[in-house]
């Protein structure tokens, strides 16, 4: 009895949002669905590469799956703001798991064309552009602003976790029975998380007053975002890395075919060794994760992640890229992390959902942007080319932030002396 009671105290010390009943009711819901949520994306990638062959075509994918986010996430994130946020996860969650079931009907009844996973690709990013802004603003409310830090790093842990175990799944479930099944097992999925919602009691926080002018919402939340130097600083570089690093959906299985010749294993087990990276950096920051963020590591791993995927050009060996890919999870985790935590930590409850939302957008709304520029120069030249032209350009994009945040912080310095 004392040893439980020792170990718990002790989980809790380490972990103290898993403390909270809310947050354990999300987190065990997302631990399941996330699962489900990386098999489909692996299966859906492998999919539209087995139908069309052509790496501009899963470019054309990530814009049809993105590109909602890019239309509407600002407008997403006033929802967000305005609207219970428990109330708007359930409608979401419920809308996707009918996504997944309509995707997995088509493909097992053998009736599948791309231009239905276009379709319902864009479905999903339109879902999906008012899900994550929400998602991200509902952990405040689940574990508080104190132990905010440790739930963003523990959720960072299961979606990784999910990373590794949902691709492996899927690749196995591709090679002996098919896709489908993996989109029937993802709708499913859903049904845990859609109970845990529905047994949560949020907390109350502050909502801005209500308006009908939405665009002037909109306005007045970039406003806010982009005069706080460190939330402009964390947006800019997350909207840099958003566009020329998070193009491995349209990278890995070109790079899996073309260059490790290994196919779809070698497609899930480069997906997993990302997911392993990013699992031992979620561990890390979740174990650490005690203190504000540091804008130095934000920087520093950014510039490494920009290092790590020009080199990939060199690579032709499966265990060597594999070893690569796991750093690119590794400090892709400790990134977004640590960019997460400093937009959440530096919001007021007012403006949370719409920081959040801008998060997302420079996230995710500009993948069309980055599926396109990766999926171009994979399709001319090569995939390794295509890594190499996105670690390039992110490296230097990075610096020009650097330089830039760097002299106007000297600038305002000189000015109050």
């Amino acid at each position: 009895m004392n040893n439980t009671f020792a170990v718990t105290r002790k989980l809790g010390q380490t972990f103290p949002a898993l403390t909270h009943k809310n947050f354990r009711y999300f987190w065990f819901g997302q631990c399941i669905s996330l699962m489900g949520t990386w098999m489909q994306t692996t299966a859906q990638q492998w999919l539209v590469y087995t139908l069309t062959k052509s790496a501009f075509l899963l470019g054309i994918l990530g814009v049809a799956q993105f590109g909602p986010m890019l239309a509407f996430s600002l407008f997403a994130g006033v929802l967000a703001d305005k609207f219970p946020k428990k109330a708007i996860l359930i409608f979401t969650q419920s809308a996707l798991m009918l996504q997944a079931l309509i995707l997995a009907s088509l493909v097992l009844s053998g009736h599948i064309r791309y231009w239905q996973v276009l379709l319902l690709a864009a479905t999903l990013g339109l879902v999906n552009t008012l899900d994550m802004p929400t998602r991200q603003a509902f952990m405040v409310e689940l574990v508080g602003r104190n132990d905010l830090t440790n739930a963003i790093a523990l959720n960072s842990t299961i979606v990784n976790l999910a990373r590794i175990i949902g691709p492996t799944i899927a690749a196995l479930l591709m090679s002996s029975i098919g896709a489908g099944f993996c989109f029937l097992l993802n709708a499913i999925s859903f049904i845990p998380v859609i109970i845990g919602l529905s047994l949560i009691h949020p907390q109350v926080i502050t909502r801005p007053p209500k308006t009908d002018n939405m665009l002037k919402s909109v306005i007045d939340g970039l406003n806010y975002i982009f005069t706080k130097p460190i939330l402009a600083c964390a947006v800019l570089a997350v909207l840099d890395i958003g566009t020329f690093i998070m193009n491995t959906n349209v990278l890995f299985p070109v790079f899996a075919d073309q260059v490790l010749h290994q196919g779809v294993n070698g497609y899930g087990f480069l997906l997993s060794a990302m997911g392993i990276g990013s699992l031992i950096g979620a561990m890390i920051v979740a174990t650490k994760a005690r203190t504000n963020p540091n804008r130095r590591i934000m920087f520093t791993s950014s510039l490494i992640l920009s290092v790590l995927m020009a080199i990939i050009f060199f690579i032709h060996s499966s265990s060597l890229a594999m070893f690569l890919v796991a750093g690119i999870g590794l400090f892709n985790i400790i990134f977004m992390n640590t960019v997460n935590s400093t937009l959440q930590l530096n919001s007021t409850d007012e403006y949370r959902g719409r920081v959040m939302s801008v998060y997302a957008l420079a996230l995710g709304g500009t993948t069309p942007i980055g599926n396109l520029f990766a999926g171009g120069f994979t399709e001319k030249y090569g995939s390794s080319v295509g890594f190499l032209m996105c670690g390039i350009t992110a490296g230097i994009l990075l610096v020009l932030i650097m330089v830039r945040t760097f002299r106007k912080e000297k600038h305002q310095v000189n000015s109050f002396n």
